[in-house]
């Protein structure tokens, strides 16, 4: 086999750093998820992966600095590597949590699941419509609002697959996305649907159930610190960075509630020491939510950027946008429920303006409002769909 091409400058490390820590987080939740000690090993080989490019963009920023304006640009280029750094060392952190044993209590592995985008696996079917069929044709972010982190074939995975992958029979697909886009991708391969769950009456609410709670906000507030971060970068935005503030110290509260809560939890836990699994998930989403805050420490700052850190984050995997709702346009007056957007687009809404007032992960009954500016995170092709959702229509022409 080839060997795989080495990025070479300082843009395509950038680049693959980032892609590559993003991928460890998902990889290592979903492990989490599925008890599933492959997903582990894999984010353990990105680890190393990342070590070899931080070296080597370390190395090519000192010949790139030939002077003192030079060295004060690649500084704050370095100082964003540091940070994606510290992401990724978090998403490791998550991963020895199923490598050491240290356990997530079984019967709270379906809470964790249902954390707002859900985690799953499907297997294609025979004459299933993915069958033969590149992932660049079947767009299934858009078609279904779902992600694929892997795909086993057989004993091997292929992770973070790429557009030109052929699906095949019986590859495993594992994916993450909203709920009402589950059936749609258990559709497309030739899976039956899952049935809705039971409408039974909520059992009263345990200290465990309590610390699974928190743990879950953690997690999704610190993905959405992690895409404010880069948005703020990419944008220049001093008021995205100032969110990701207000993210990182309410994850403080979070942390000291979380631990509050295990402690309170031991004595009804059939293995108490299963809970410190708990305790360094809770840790390592601490400490995404600390690298996204010193992301965005130089926007705050007012620190001027290499040209070369929004060149990266443009050509990253996943892009970042901002989008107004216009008046008359069809999202206008409109819930994200009834648009489906991350279905119909693959766009995920990480947060809303409305004003001076932030609406983070915005639930499915958020109606949006002409003014609203959404900042979302996805593919490219569906960014430009998103704005056709948020436009006006153009007006007809009038009659000669």
């Amino acid at each position: 086999m080839a060997e795989e091409e080495q990025p070479k400058n300082v843009k395509e490390l950038l680049v693959e750093l980032k892609d590559a820590s993003e991928l460890m987080v998902d990889l290592a939740y979903a492990a989490v998820f599925f008890n599933e000690n492959s997903l582990a090993e894999e984010v353990e080989e990105l680890e190393q992966r990342m070590d070899g490019h931080l070296r080597r963009l370390r190395e090519v920023a000192m010949l790139a600095a030939r002077s003192p304006e030079d060295a004060e640009a690649m500084a704050g280029v370095l100082h964003i590597a540091a940070a994606i750094e510290k992401i990724g060392d978090a998403a490791s952190d998550l991963a020895r949590v199923v490598q050491a044993r240290l356990g997530i209590p079984d019967t709270l592995r379906p809470d964790l699941r249902h954390a707002d985008e859900i985690a799953g696996r499907v297997k294609v079917r025979e004459g299933s419509a993915l069958v033969g069929r590149s992932l660049r044709d079947l767009l299934l972010p858009v078609e279904t609002g779902m992600w694929l982190i892997a795909i086993r074939r057989g004993a091997e995975w292929e992770f973070d697959p790429g557009p030109e992958t052929v699906l095949t029979e019986g590859d495993v697909l594992a994916f993450q996305g909203p709920e009402e886009g589950v059936n749609l991708i258990r559709e497309l391969a030739g899976a039956p649907p899952l049935p809705p769950g039971p409408e039974t009456e909520a059992p009263a609410l345990t200290e465990l159930d309590r610390a699974v709670d928190i743990l879950i906000e953690m997690k999704n507030s610190a993905e959405v610190a992690v895409g404010l971060a880069y948005s703020a970068l990419l944008f220049q935005d001093t008021a995205l960075a100032a969110e990701v503030t207000t993210l990182e110290s309410r994850s403080d509260v979070l942390h000291d509630e979380l631990e509050s809560w295990v402690l309170k939890a031991a004595p009804e836990a059939r293995r108490p020491d299963e809970l410190r699994g708990l305790l360094r998930l809770g840790y390592a989403s601490e400490t995404i939510f600390d690298a996204a805050r010193d992301m965005t420490w130089l926007v705050e700052q007012g620190e001027e950027l290499h040209p070369v850190v929004a060149l990266a984050l443009e050509e990253s995997e996943e892009v970042a946008t901002q989008t107004v709702i216009e008046p008359g346009s069809h999202a206008a007056g409109r819930s994200l429920k009834d648009l489906q957007l991350e279905t119909e687009t693959g766009m995920f809404v990480l947060a809303v303006q409305r004003g001076r007032r932030w609406v983070y992960r915005p639930r499915p009954r958020f109606t949006l409002e002409p003014g609203d500016r959404l900042i979302s995170i996805g593919p490219e092709e569906g960014a430009e769909e998103l704005y056709a959702v948020a436009s006006a229509p153009e007006p007809e022409p009038a009659p000669s």
